[in-house]
């Protein structure tokens, strides 16, 4: 059905607020400006969500009010503003104009599922009423802590008469007449003038080369050769020739010198002496010496890609294990949300570009001290809490909603990251070897545009990150920060995993940095773009906007002229856009061609040049050394003052916001035990294959920012040795390992002093990787970390990764009681801090062996805490103990050991065949009594505990006290119930499986019925046109009325917008056609109907569940709304079946108890008393969350998101229609190994069985 218009199309506007009791946002934020800002009088706050709609009639608005923008069970929505107390403060706030919004992108697709007919403009604003005796400067107060003026501004409150812009027709690109008559000083006015990154020199050899082109240059080539040579795309610092090297330590001299004689056995004395040749050398070394193996080397420029064999089914197969490193400094320091979205979606684009499947991540980042009053805020800067708290959330939407697990987030504080923020997301993806084809391409190939559009947002992205960071920098940087899109990325995904589409790439770029004319400008030495051909968000962008913006989510792709059609359809197919924009031309020259003016016309090698060369000289200052304390008079003192530190502390609210778990493919959580509290020292997940799989990877990060500060050198060393060795800890084999660093030093200006602190941190990675025999075949710097007068810590994180076994993982956390603890040491250089490489070289493969012989039940290593951090960790997990053998010290407890290793044994002895090259210590036994023993003191660990646990809570709470509630029993043959039964039997049922936008379980879901039996179709809906709207619906319908099973996957639909999850599938499926298709399932081929995670909320949406049939919903009418925390929960919970009238229960029975995962920020089911008591009475109520006793309750920790009577899944009535927000279909074998319980729930199976 089509709306069709019934009326004049004017602005119709809604407003929306939460009731009381789902205001959990608003009554979160109050908290905050009390608590946090000291608006001491701030008696109440509202927050109310307004929408304007241009481009609809009046009946499907207000069929949109409803079921679009509101909801009645939880939502107060009005076509006026509600009323408020004659004394309230009220203002609202939009997002600037071009700067993305979810919430009206996600309304604006929704309506038009409604009405098959064009998108209509959707602009939201979010209004703020705030309550009691508050003055203009409390006011002020609020507005600066709520509006970032990078992304968002003040609104007005009056209604708005269109909400199109008066976009200016874009001008003819500015020629630059009479630039090179300028002098060198007219030049640097020029730069300053136009905001430009390069320096004097560049701006000079700019000009000369358009001298000898005879012509003057068009402002667009002055903004793209900008970019181009920009720090951040062409690393210029890394690339400044380094001359007069006067260093003053011997340690680093001694390390300069092997530098210089690698440089001689490689035959490159000739070739300038770099960072960039410091930070690579290693990898050229290693490689020319046979030591670093099955590189992949290529002309594209994607991840670090490595040859690997992996399991598939129990055969070997030739696969590419690809990683990737990236940061997001500047624009996270300025807009931390967008900047961490950004961050890790840029870093999913680079092994993507691969044509790689991405499948886990990890975060490290940087910040001041959180805990830091506002009032003490710099000047021209955003509050630290305000920094790691919206980072975080911008972070782990876009993660979360791609689908990409992050295995282990930590976060470093540090008072010089005041200065700028570090956010680095690193990642892993993998792809069979013959998805992937490369070939350089050949004269006439078609350049096409693939994802998303283009605007305004992120132009000068990159060379703002150049750019020293000021008190302005919030003002004046706006345009330079990217929103991401995560649904557009998810279908990269997924386009990306298609063989048929991959091996039409010749070559492929992510856009990033310098967006088209860096993209596309890398995949061949000739090309001509046009850039008319480029998708637009909207109107009014110039030439010049076109050729740099660094929209997100597009891709670049090279294809032969014959491929361009199928690539095309392959696209559409996944719901993407994709535009021929280019061409590649014989002529070495970068073309690009703007409403039929030539707009760019440079050589190739003036690109390539880089800018003017550029020389420093270095000086490396005396290093210094670090020594770690935590005050205290006893032993007991001395661990509160190490558990209470914040870079020791539990970051465990932190890290539960970001999904471990998707991809049913993770190994370790992030924290393990049966209180899920030792955090693993490397993330692991098996490898995305189509089916079963022994060959894991694993990622673990090195880094400590006091020992760097102090001793670059050294701390660059061990910062490769911690990597290296939390992975050896968690099972895997030095032999199979690479590294790859990220480097952020402040700005280097031409102080030699500055520029000696990247030296001598690259020369102590270099000997880290020369002695490991282990390379850095990657990496990324960013060498801007400083604010006025602030500058970050010297900053080198390594990350070590590589494949291992399935069978050989060991997690940290002791497993059981009466072990033996073994401490393994190497011996250490003179500095008492830096291992003998030798003995490290035993150590590792003694580590190894013991763990290869079931010798070890538990390892770890430790790092910034020390041995007292580590055995405090390993004990958490499962509430174990220790007592320390009566040799040891306290202050042995609080020394640095990089490269030593506690391990719990198997069994009580260690006969080591080469004592003599390191240490084994007996360090004491694991305890039942949860205590740290010593011959003077018993420590009680549960007080350390909790201090441990609290201290970051205040920013990142995860805890909240819950009664006990009863647990129900309904079975169903005892009921005398007979389960319904199908009139038809299948042997292998038929599943479909809808892939909305923001689908992002489709595949774990599939595989889980492909090996319960079924046979499984997924389709993806496509909402590009009006016309595949409508193609989709009649086509899903066809899918479901063929099928037996339908199932709705988890996901983030329309990325969990407009303020609500599951509004877009619940749209979709209230189409006439869709909906008849779903009654003819239910009531006439008695089929089935499973909904788990997002697709349980759009059941409950859609009145599936409870009641059995698609419905209107009233506000009578049950719900899934937002956790009581307010935020995403993820995590191991345990439920228990409480009925098992479904079928999709019957291979249980009421009682059983399963491990399960979840991940959702709106899991909080509600509904009337009445309505529970008569679900209760009939069965309905499936599971229950349980404590490990088997209990139902309310806390948080067993209840992530508060249920009412701690419900997880509930049926309709005849029990066919299951929904529930745990996700079985996660648990695979081997997933989950440190959080011990029942995982297996037949779920699936039972599903399947049904129709045999």
């Amino acid at each position: 059905m089509r709306w069709r218009k019934a009326g004049p199309l004017m602005v119709s506007r809604v407003y929306v607020e939460k009731k009381p009791g789902f205001d959990v946002k608003a009554k979160s934020l109050a908290r905050e400006l009390v608590n946090i800002l000291g608006i001491s009088h701030l008696s109440d706050l509202r927050l109310i969500n307004r929408y304007d709609v241009e481009g609809i009639d009046e009946v499907l608005f207000r069929k949109c009010v409803t079921s679009v923008f509101s909801e009645p069970q939880t939502d107060i929505a009005t076509t006026s503003m509600p009323l408020t107390p004659k004394d309230a403060h009220i203002f609202g706030v939009e997002y600037l104009p071009g700067q993305f919004d979810m919430r009206a992108t996600s309304a604006s697709e929704c309506i038009q599922l409604i009405s098959q007919g064009e998108r209509p403009e959707v602009r939201s604003a979010k209004i703020y009423v705030l309550l009691g005796d508050l003055s203009s400067a409390d006011i002020e107060a609020v507005k600066r802590y709520v509006i970032n003026p990078v992304e968002a501004r003040e609104a007005s409150l009056q209604p708005r008469k269109t909400l199109r812009m008066n976009l200016a027709r874009p001008e003819t690109v500015e020629t630059l007449h009479g630039f090179r008559e300028l002098n060198n000083e007219q030049l640097a006015s020029f730069m300053t003038k136009r905001g430009l990154a390069m320096d004097q020199a560049d701006i000079e050899f700019f000009q000369s080369y358009f001298k000898e082109e005879g012509r003057d240059p068009t402002i667009t080539e002055v903004k793209v050769i900008d970019t181009y040579w920009s720090d951040h795309c062409r690393h210029t610092t890394f690339g400044t020739q380094l001359h007069d090297v006067e260093i003053d330590d011997a340690v680093v001299k001694k390390a300069f010198a092997r530098y210089l004689d690698i440089r001689h056995e490689l035959d490159r004395d000739k070739k300038p002496v770099t960072l960039m040749d410091m930070a690579t050398i290693g990898a050229k070394c290693l490689k020319t010496r046979g030591i670093l193996k099955n590189l992949d080397e290529s002309e594209e420029i994607n991840a670090c890609t490595v040859n690997v064999k992996v399991d598939v089914n129990g055969t070997d197969e030739d696969w590419l294990f690809l990683f990737k490193n990236e940061t997001h400094n500047h624009p996270t320091e300025i807009e931390p949300f967008g900047g961490a979205a950004t961050c890790i979606g840029g870093a999913i684009r680079d092994p993507l570009s691969g044509r790689s499947y991405v499948y886990q991540a990890m975060r490290v980042t940087g910040a001041g001290d959180p805990l830091t009053p506002i009032a003490e805020t710099l000047p021209g800067k955003l509050p630290q809490r305000k920094l790691v708290t919206t980072a975080a959330q911008g972070y782990s939407s876009y993660g979360n909603q791609v689908g990409l697990a992050t295995g282990q987030v930590t976060e470093l504080y540090h008072p010089g990251y005041v200065a700028k923020r570090m956010e680095i997301g690193a990642v892993v993806g993998a792809t069979p070897a013959d998805h992937v084809r490369r070939e350089t391409p050949a004269p006439g190939d078609v350049i096409v545009l693939l994802g998303g559009r283009t605007g305004r947002d992120g132009i000068g992205g990159a060379t703002g990150s150049s750019k020293a960071h000021t008190a302005e920098s919030l003002e004046e940087c706006g345009a330079e920060v990217q929103k991401g899109n995560a649904p557009v990325e998810r279908r990269l995904q997924r386009l990306f995993r298609r063989k048929d589409a991959c091996q039409l790439i010749k070559r492929c770029n992510d856009f990033g940095a310098g967006g088209v004319s860096v993209a596309i400008g890398e995949l061949a030495d000739g090309l001509h773009i046009y850039l008319d051909n480029v998708p637009k968000k909207y109107e009014g962008l110039d030439g010049t906007e076109l050729a740099i913006s660094e929209s997100q989510e597009r891709m670049a792709v090279a294809l032969a002229p014959n491929d361009v059609e199928k690539f095309l359809k392959i696209s559409h197919e996944e719901n993407l856009e994709a535009t021929a924009v280019a061409r590649v031309t014989a002529e070495p020259r970068l073309i690009m061609e703007w409403k039929g003016q030539t707009i760019v016309n440079v050589s190739r090698a003036f690109l390539a040049s880089n800018g003017a060369p550029k020389h420093q000289s270095v000086h490396v200052e005396k290093q210094g050394t670090w020594k770690p304390q935590w005050p205290g008079a006893t032993l007991g003192q001395q661990m509160a003052s190490l558990v209470s530190d914040e870079n020791v502390a539990c970051n465990k609210g932190l890290s539960e916001r970001f999904d471990s778990t998707i991809g049913a493919a993770t190994v370790l959580m992030p924290f393990g035990g049966r209180w899920q509290l030792t955090p693993s020292q490397a993330m692991v997940a098996k490898l995305p294959v189509d089916g079963e799989t022994t060959t894991v990877s694993g990622m673990a990060w090195g880094f400590n920012p006091y020992l760097t500060s102090a001793n670059q050198y050294v701390g660059a060393y061990l910062a490769v040795v911690e990597s290296v060795s939390r992975m050896v800890a968690t099972g895997f084999d030095r032999h199979c390992l690479y590294l790859t660093f990220q480097e952020y030093f402040e700005r280097l200006r031409q102080a030699p002093e500055r520029w000696g602190k990247p030296v001598a941190a690259l020369l102590g990675a270099l000997d880290a990787q020369l002695d490991l025999g282990i390379a850095s075949i990657g990496g990324k710097d960013s060498m801007s970390g400083s604010f006025e007068d602030l500058d970050v810590p010297p900053t080198l994180v390594s990350f070590a990764t590589g494949l291992g076994n399935l069978d050989h993982i060991i997690s940290p956390e002791f497993k059981r009681s009466g072990s033996e603890l073994a401490l393994i040491t190497p011996t250490y250089r003179d500095d008492h801090t830096t291992p003998d490489v030798s003995s490290l070289l035993a150590v590792y493969d003694f580590v190894r062996s013991c763990m290869d012989d079931g010798k070890v039940l538990a390892a770890s290593t430790p790092g910034y805490g020390c041995l007292a951090e580590s055995l405090f960790k390993m004990a958490v997990g499962n509430r174990i103990g220790f007592s320390l053998d009566e040799k040891m010290r306290p202050d042995d407890l609080f020394t640095p050991l990089y490269g030593s290793f506690v391990l719990e044994l198997a069994e009580h002895d260690l006969q080591p065949e080469h004592a003599d090259l390191f240490k084994v210590t007996r360090l004491g036994m694991t305890t039942d009594a949860y205590a740290i023993g010593t011959k003077d003191e018993q420590i009680d660990l549960m007080p350390l505990q909790e201090l441990w646990e609290s201290s970051m809570e205040p920013v990142f709470p995860y805890r909240r006290k819950g009664a006990t509630v009863s647990p129900l029993s309904f079975d169903a043959t005892s009921q005398g119930i007979v389960r319904h039964a199908p009139a038809v039997k299948v042997a292998k049922p038929r599943v479909v499986i809808p892939v909305f936008p923001g689908t992002n379980c489709e595949f774990d879901s599939a595989r889980a019925f492909e090996r319960a039996g079924a046979l499984v179709s997924t389709f993806v809906v496509n909402n590009l046109t009006p016309h595949a709207v409508a193609e989709s619906a009649g086509q899903l319908a066809k899918e479901i009325r063929s099928s037996q099973i339908l199932m709705i996957p988890g996901g983030f639909s329309g990325g969990d917008e407009p303020d609500g999850s599951a509004k877009f599938i619940a749209a979709f499926f209230r189409s006439p056609e869709v909906t008849e298709a779903v009654n003819i399932l239910l009531h006439e081929h008695d089929g089935l109907i499973l909904g788990i995670c997002n697709g349980f909320q759009a059941l409950v949406k859609l009145g599936l569940l409870p009641y059995g049939d698609i419905r209107p919903m009233d506000r009578g009418c049950p719900t899934l709304t937002f956790n009581t925390i307010g935020r995403h929960q993820s995590k191991i919970v345990r439920t228990r079946v409480a009925s098992n009238l479904s079928p999709w229960l019957s291979g249980c029975s009421v009682g059983d108890i399963h491990n399960m995962a979840i991940s959702h920020g709106e899991g909080r089911f509600v509904a009337s008393d009445e309505i529970i008591k008569h679900m209760t009475g009939t069965g309905q109520i499936a599971t229950q969350y349980v404590d490990e006793k088997g209990t139902p309750s309310m806390d948080m920790s067993v209840n992530p998101n508060g249920s009412v009577l701690a419900i997880e899944g509930v049926t309709s009535p005849d029990g066919r229609v299951f929904g529930k927000m745990g996700h079985t279909e996660r648990s695979t074998t081997g997933t989950f190994q440190n959080v011990p319980g029942n995982y297996h729930q037949p779920l699936f199976e039972s599903g399947v069985r049904y129709f045999a």
